[in-house]
């Protein structure tokens, strides 16, 4: 079985640009398609970064006990949630857009919106990115590692 504590640095890295992701949602107001496409970018860069971890501990680990078969199903929920918050943010983005056109548009009378609206993706992001913090624990708990100062932050 490989070092116990191997995957801590690549974990500890996707769980602070997690938590920096989740800051900068929680924090700016996204009104701005180019501001949302910019954290697209970021929750599909921890997505990448979550499945290449994955790949290498899949290919390095035994698989021959427990532990480890956890492991690997902790980093794959990981990878997934980072995925699904790059897909919230993703029809986010895309409803933001076609409610600005419906608005555009509207030549009298209100303006019928589409929902979810942007922002209750947006929330569902950070629940997907909520998640992944989650996760992080249970892997430094299951696993014995000590947590890092990561782990403890405030929302």
């Amino acid at each position: 079985m490989p070092d116990r504590s191997a995957p801590t640095e690549a974990l500890d890295r996707i769980t602070a640009d997690a938590l920096t992701l989740h800051q900068a949602l929680r924090t700016n107001t996204i009104g701005h398609a180019h501001a949302l496409a910019a954290r697209i970018t970021d929750a599909q860069d921890i997505a990448g970064a979550a499945l290449r971890l994955f790949l290498d501990l899949a290919q390095h680990t035994p698989h021959t006990t427990a532990g480890e078969l956890l492991l690997l199903d902790h980093v794959a929920q990981i990878t997934k949630a980072a995925q699904d918050a790059s897909a919230e943010l993703t029809a986010a983005l895309a409803r933001a857009v076609e409610n600005q056109r419906r608005r555009a548009n509207a030549t009298t009378g209100p303006t019928v919106l589409i929902r979810p609206s942007p922002q209750q993706f947006i929330e569902s992001a950070t629940d997907l990115l909520d998640r992944i913090r989650a996760l992080h624990h249970a892997i430094h708990r299951d696993w014995l590692i000590p947590p890092s100062r990561l782990t403890h932050q405030p929302h």
